[in-house]
Protein backbone atom coordinates (compact mmCIF):
# COMPACT_ATOMS: atom_id res chain seq x y z
CA UNK A 1 0.00 0.00 0.00
CA UNK A 2 1.06 3.82 -0.96
CA UNK A 3 0.38 6.41 1.09
CA UNK A 4 -1.95 7.40 -1.93
CA UNK A 5 -4.15 4.71 -1.79
CA UNK A 6 -3.98 4.96 2.29
CA UNK A 7 -5.14 8.34 2.18
CA UNK A 8 -7.97 7.79 -0.52
CA UNK A 9 -8.93 4.53 1.71
CA UNK A 10 -8.70 5.97 5.13
CA UNK A 11 -11.19 8.99 4.03
CA UNK A 12 -14.18 6.63 3.42
CA UNK A 13 -13.98 6.13 7.43
CA UNK A 14 -13.99 9.79 8.01
CA UNK A 15 -16.84 10.99 10.39
CA UNK A 16 -16.73 14.16 12.32
CA UNK A 17 -18.48 17.50 12.32
CA UNK A 18 -17.72 19.28 8.66
CA UNK A 19 -15.73 16.53 7.14
CA UNK A 20 -13.78 18.53 4.03
CA UNK A 21 -13.70 21.71 5.96
CA UNK A 22 -12.31 21.10 9.26
CA UNK A 23 -8.83 21.41 10.21
CA UNK A 24 -9.06 21.32 13.71
CA UNK A 25 -10.71 17.86 14.46
CA UNK A 26 -8.14 16.29 12.81
CA UNK A 27 -5.65 18.11 14.33
CA UNK A 28 -6.49 17.12 17.83
CA UNK A 29 -7.29 13.85 17.05
CA UNK A 30 -3.69 13.84 16.18
CA UNK A 31 -2.72 15.66 19.45
CA UNK A 32 -4.44 12.99 21.28
CA UNK A 33 -3.63 10.02 19.36
CA UNK A 34 0.42 10.80 20.04
CA UNK A 35 -0.33 11.35 23.21
CA UNK A 36 -1.46 7.86 23.73
CA UNK A 37 1.09 6.48 22.02
CA UNK A 38 3.85 8.51 24.33
CA UNK A 39 1.66 7.53 27.27
CA UNK A 40 2.41 3.57 26.34
CA UNK A 41 5.81 3.86 26.27
CA UNK A 42 6.42 5.78 28.89
CA UNK A 43 4.76 3.07 30.85
CA UNK A 44 6.99 0.42 29.57
CA UNK A 45 9.60 2.78 30.41
CA UNK A 46 7.97 2.31 33.94
CA UNK A 47 6.70 -0.75 34.75
CA UNK A 48 8.55 -3.34 31.94
CA UNK A 49 12.21 -1.80 32.30
CA UNK A 50 12.14 -0.64 28.85
CA UNK A 51 11.01 -4.29 27.20
CA UNK A 52 9.16 -3.63 24.18
CA UNK A 53 7.66 -7.48 23.84
CA UNK A 54 5.60 -8.10 21.10
CA UNK A 55 2.63 -7.28 23.31
CA UNK A 56 3.76 -3.87 23.58
CA UNK A 57 4.93 -3.48 19.95
CA UNK A 58 1.41 -4.79 18.65
CA UNK A 59 -0.15 -2.40 20.82
CA UNK A 60 1.84 0.58 19.72
CA UNK A 61 1.17 -0.42 15.93
CA UNK A 62 -2.30 0.15 16.58
CA UNK A 63 -1.77 3.63 18.47
CA UNK A 64 -0.10 4.43 15.15
CA UNK A 65 -2.28 3.25 12.68
CA UNK A 66 -4.64 5.96 14.77
CA UNK A 67 -1.55 8.69 14.83
CA UNK A 68 -1.52 8.09 10.63
CA UNK A 69 -5.54 8.11 10.09
CA UNK A 70 -5.36 11.39 11.76
CA UNK A 71 -2.22 12.71 9.50
CA UNK A 72 -3.91 11.26 6.72
CA UNK A 73 -7.27 13.54 7.50
CA UNK A 74 -5.50 16.21 8.08
CA UNK A 75 -3.50 16.37 5.26
CA UNK A 76 -7.21 15.69 3.27
CA UNK A 77 -8.48 18.81 4.78
CA UNK A 78 -5.35 21.13 3.89
CA UNK A 79 -5.46 19.63 0.42
CA UNK A 80 -2.16 18.04 0.53
CA UNK A 81 -1.04 14.70 -1.18
CA UNK A 82 0.59 12.27 1.78
CA UNK A 83 2.84 11.07 -1.24
CA UNK A 84 3.77 14.40 -1.77
CA UNK A 85 4.37 15.47 2.10
CA UNK A 86 6.28 12.43 2.49
CA UNK A 87 8.44 12.58 -0.20
CA UNK A 88 9.29 16.52 0.76
CA UNK A 89 10.01 15.36 4.52
CA UNK A 90 12.24 12.77 2.96
CA UNK A 91 14.21 15.86 0.61
CA UNK A 92 14.51 17.58 3.48
CA UNK A 93 16.18 15.61 5.74
CA UNK A 94 18.45 14.69 2.79
CA UNK A 95 19.23 18.38 2.14
CA UNK A 96 19.78 18.48 6.16
CA UNK A 97 22.37 15.54 6.02
CA UNK A 98 23.99 17.12 3.16
CA UNK A 99 24.81 20.35 5.11
CA UNK A 100 25.53 18.81 7.76
CA UNK A 101 22.54 20.16 10.05
CA UNK A 102 20.53 17.16 10.55
CA UNK A 103 20.65 18.31 14.83
CA UNK A 104 19.59 21.58 15.79
CA UNK A 105 16.40 23.26 16.10
CA UNK A 106 14.61 25.53 13.03
CA UNK A 107 12.02 24.22 10.50
CA UNK A 108 13.77 25.77 7.54
CA UNK A 109 17.91 25.13 8.33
Amino acid sequence: MDFQDYQQRSRETARYPDVGANILYPTLGLCGEAGEVADKVKKVLRDRGGDFGPDVRDDLRLELGDVLWYVAQLATELGLDLDDVAGANLAKLASRADRNVIGGSGDRR
